[in-house]
């Protein structure tokens, strides 16, 4: 698989066959329009409540959010970019070979996606992803080339986490769920995806990342300063503005379902240029395997019912992976049908039969 990293193509050429779209899943046209609508919120609003309500606002309208003046060092941003972007300019069999210490996979590097020998179509991307949770028994198998990623990268893990607890206690708040509600079982799992984005020969014809939802709790995304990032809302696609010093928050699926609604994941893909390279970083909330997803009881009442049954996360995110994120088919699995149960709280199928 390392032979066909997109990183290869470096040189130009023209784009392989195997990583056309279908005509109905391509870009097509180059220029989008931005989205100008998205929220900036500046957190050192101090008005707590005011901050609350552009949040719960965003969130209901687009799922995806960007925030400034966050608390996270600037200089360790830059930092942070400028050594991921050296990963990614190393040779592959040096990348391959920082990214395969472990065993047990907890830090990998791959092409397109890690289903890259079943899937139709490949994307226009290279990966790496790791643990980050706890650092001590993870860092040891993160790369150590860069010399500096170690030290950088686990400082922006911590920083970016402690923004994202924040996020999730306004966002409880604003749900008027329990102080700390998310903390434990529901962002027990972090994980730090670096994404890169080479020059592609011809962007209408391919994406970076396909159109897709995460299955996060949240996602917080240092996106850089080259464009490529799009949301889909009201039927059209734009673009998400890379601003100086921000990080973009979007929600996952597991707030959309524990908001029974109120609060949609955002619906999202990302294009390609045929002139410049873009990394960015992504750290991801996950909760743990055996968390219970479900409608939150606060927010669940006669006049309000459960949207979706409950289920366990492992369950969720097997089917997630096995779907290729598509949407239709998590939905499926997720909504509650007319033979679930009725009072919100039902027994959670742990014998779901996952090839369905």
């Amino acid at each position: 698989m390392m032979e066909n990293l997109v990183s290869n193509w470096f040189d130009g050429g023209i784009l392989p066959d195997s990583y056309v779209l279908p005509p109905e899943k391509r870009p097509g046209k180059l220029i989008f329009p931005v989205a100008k609508m998205i929220p900036v919120i500046d957190f050192e609003n101090h008005d707590r409540r005011s901050t609350i309500h552009q949040i719960l606002e965003a969130c209901q309208d687009y799922g995806l959010f960007q925030v400034v003046n966050h608390g996270v060092p600037r200089d360790l941003m830059d930092e942070t970019m400028n050594v991921m972007k050296k990963f990614h300019e190393m040779p592959t069999k040096d990348k391959a070979s920082e990214c395969s210490k472990d065993p047990e996979r907890s830090c990998r590097f791959y092409t397109s996606s890690e289903n890259y020998t079943s899937e139709k179509v490949h994307y226009w991307r290279d990966a790496v992803i790791h643990h980050c949770d706890p650092l001590d028994d993870y860092m040891q198998f993160w790369p150590e080339n860069p010399t500096a990623y170690r030290e950088v990268v686990g400082q922006f893990t911590i920083a970016v986490r402690k923004l994202a607890s924040l996020i999730l206690d306004l966002i409880g708040e604003g749900l008027g769920f329990n102080p700390g509600h998310f903390g434990g079982e529901y962002s027990k799992k972090p994980m730090l995806l670096v994404n890169h984005y080479p020059p592609c020969p011809d962007p209408s014809l391919t994406l970076g990342l396909a159109k897709h939802c995460d299955p996060s709790v949240i996602t917080i995304i240092l996106q850089g300063d080259v464009p490529g990032l799009q949301v889909f809302y009201d039927e059209e696609w734009f673009v998400v503005e890379p601003l100086a010093h921000a990080f973009v928050v979007n929600l996952g699926y597991i707030l959309q379902i524990m908001s029974n609604g109120k609060l949609k994941g955002a619906v999202h893909r990302v294009v390609t240029s045929s002139t410049v390279a873009r990394t960015t970083a992504s750290l991801f909330i996950y909760p743990s395997e055996d968390s219970v997803i479900e409608p939150q009881t606060a927010l669940v009442n006669a006049s309000n019912p459960p949207l979706y049954r409950a289920f366990l996360y492992k369950h969720f995110s097997t089917k997630y992976i096995s779907a290729t994120a598509d949407a239709k088919t998590v939905e499926q699995f997720i909504l509650k049908t007319s033979t679930d149960d009725h009072d919100g709280h039902g027994d959670v199928d742990d014998n779901l039969d996952l090839t369905k």
